[in-house]
């Protein structure tokens, strides 16, 4: 939502209204949240005030409310990136942008002023705003009256050239690719999702915590994980002097911690413990997976949305949870100014980098459409083998019952049962699930266990979340534990090594509960309709890959 601003000294923007002196304080007051001394009773403390200059955004916003009326005697000042620069003999037109707005700011020099202009320049720009000639793309324009320049750039050598870049050419120069108009959409595409969840977990009273990155255990227990160690002691550069060689100097350094550590996988285990303080909570943590995967949909350092809920032993209260958060988040999407770009995006002039998009503004609406439909259906894996199974379709692979579901059959469920919508799939076999998982209270086949768990599939994207209830139970968790080989010794004697502190989570106060796990870079393609992942995350770390 637009807060409506007012035109201050110097062309700052602030919130209309919010500029507002406080009364004379009285001892013991304070004075923005801190206790008030006697010299400070005349003091005023503005409300919402913060000196930043307005950004393009919120000036060709306030342009639309006609705040800023049209007359040469009202100055702006803006900061930014020339885009694209057109010089002609007597006047020169520059296209101005600084991530905040797809839409360009056109800036009208003469010919001295943008004789050191190209695109990639930083530059500040005081002008006046005036209206354009009717039928142009843009209805106002800034007439430069002054204009600084931070840094020339070479047009010959600078890689964001006007022309077609592709999105893999991009990924090879991450630290500049976020100054084409879709990498800084995509920026303000993951700021703006994030607020959302921070909007809708504290509206339903859950905690946001901060669990560690290097923990003592594979949450998953597939093995995919990176080990931490300290770096190897660096080697003197006098060669003339080279080290001592006696045993000590070629000793194994002492670990830095006593046992071997990982980067975490998930923070779920963590948010278990912390849910038995609070209740409710919820983390967007980086998560690190060491798989040598090189597609569109994998990443080795990636974020993920996990949540915890104590005290429910229902399934559908997770689930609930999940399909109401992607729910809210993809509406506060649709009505933003990020989501309005995200849809016109196809309306941009040649010459722009060709965006790695696979869906058209249509299709993206559709997208989230189906996010924001009600009623999410949900099938059990059980039923949806024989659903697969009855398929007449020979590029759909046969399952066996315990058989993990494959890109292709979660495609396939996605688009007959969902329907555009996104399709929870429940009660899994027990074989092919973590420990931890909760025993479906549903199950009617003794020699078919399953889990009280849950994928979340989305059209074309396949899964996007998972979640289960927890085993809570404590000689029940011990038993899934042994089944999978992770605890040594017998009887009284058992040894659950990194885990000790999770049976004492069971040992000392347990409680039914249950949490989701978000693949959120994955979402955030989902929502932007691109291809590959790697496109919205800054910096993309994948198997072989970590360029700055």
């Amino acid at each position: 939502m637009l807060v409506p601003t007012t035109v201050g000294e110097h062309g700052y923007l602030y919130p209309a209204l919010a500029i507002a002196a406080i009364t004379p304080l009285q001892l013991g007051d304070k004075v923005c949240g801190r206790a008030a001394s006697p010299r400070q009773f005349s003091n005023t403390c503005p409300l919402n005030h913060v000196p930043l200059r307005s950004t393009i955004a919120s000036l060709l916003a306030s342009r639309r409310r006609a705040e800023i009326p049209v007359s040469s005697d009202q100055a702006v000042t803006i900061n930014g990136f020339v885009r694209s620069v057109r010089k002609q003999k007597k006047v020169a037109f520059a296209a101005l942008g600084d991530g905040s707005t797809t839409e360009p700011l056109q800036v009208v020099l003469s010919p001295e002023q943008a004789s050191r202009l190209s695109a990639g320049s930083a530059v500040k720009v005081v002008g006046n705003w005036q209206a354009c000639a009717p039928g142009l793309k843009q209805s106002h324009e800034v007439l430069a009256q002054d204009i600084e320049v931070f840094s020339v750039v070479d047009a010959e050598s600078y890689p964001l050239q006007k022309k077609h870049q592709t999105a893999e050419y991009l990924r090879t120069i991450p630290h500049l690719r976020h100054r084409t108009t879709f990498g800084s959409l995509l920026l303000q595409l993951r700021s703006q999702c994030i607020t959302s969840v921070t909007q809708f977990f504290n509206q339903h009273d859950f905690v946001q915590t901060h669990p560690p990155i290097i923990t003592s255990s594979d949450c998953e227990g597939a093995g995919q994980v990176f080990g931490v160690d300290t770096a190897a002691p660096s080697q003197p550069d006098d060669v003339s002097n080279p080290p001592k060689a006696d045993s000590s100097a070629q000793a194994i350094p002492e670990p830095f911690f006593r046992d071997p550590k990982y980067l975490t996988v998930s923070t779920q285990l963590h948010l278990e413990a912390l849910a038995q303080s609070v209740g409710r909570v919820w983390t967007l943590s980086p998560t690190f997976r060491a798989e040598h995967s090189d597609t569109a949909r994998h990443l080795s350092e990636f974020y993920m949305l996990e949540a915890e809920h104590a005290f429910t032993s229902s399934l559908e209260d997770v689930m609930s949870v999940v399909e109401s958060l992607l729910r809210s988040l993809t509406h506060n999407l649709s009505l933003s100014p990020v989501g309005k770009n995200l849809l016109e995006m196809q309306r941009y002039e040649e010459g722009e980098t060709k965006l790695p998009l696979d869906a058209t503004s249509k299709a993206l609406m559709d997208r989230w459409n189906g996010l924001m439909a009600r009623n999410w259906p949900r099938i059990t894996y059980t039923d949806s083998i024989d659903l697969l199974n009855s398929a007449n379709d020979p590029s759909i692979p046969k399952l066996s019952w315990g058989d993990s579901l494959q890109s292709s059959h979660e495609r396939h469920l996605a688009s007959l049962v969902g329907k555009g919508s996104p399709v929870f799939v429940t009660d899994y076999p027990t074989a092919i699930k973590p420990f931890y998982m909760l025993p479906s209270s549903s199950a009617a086949v003794a020699d078919r266990p399953t889990v009280a768990a849950f994928d979340l599939l989305l059209p074309e994207l396949c899964e996007i979340a998972g979640g289960s209830l927890r085993e809570h139970r404590l000689d029940q968790l011990v038993a899934a534990m042994q089944r999978q080989g992770l605890v040594h010794g017998k009887d009284k004697e058992l040894d659950f090594g990194s885990l000790q502190w999770y049976i004492d989570l069971r040992r000392w106060g347990t409680v039914p509960h249950g949490g989701f796990g978000i693949g959120f870079d994955r979402l955030l393609a989902y929502l932007a309709g691109v291809s590959n992942v790697r496109e919205v995350v800054a910096f993309p770390r994948w198997f072989g890959r970590c360029d700055c």
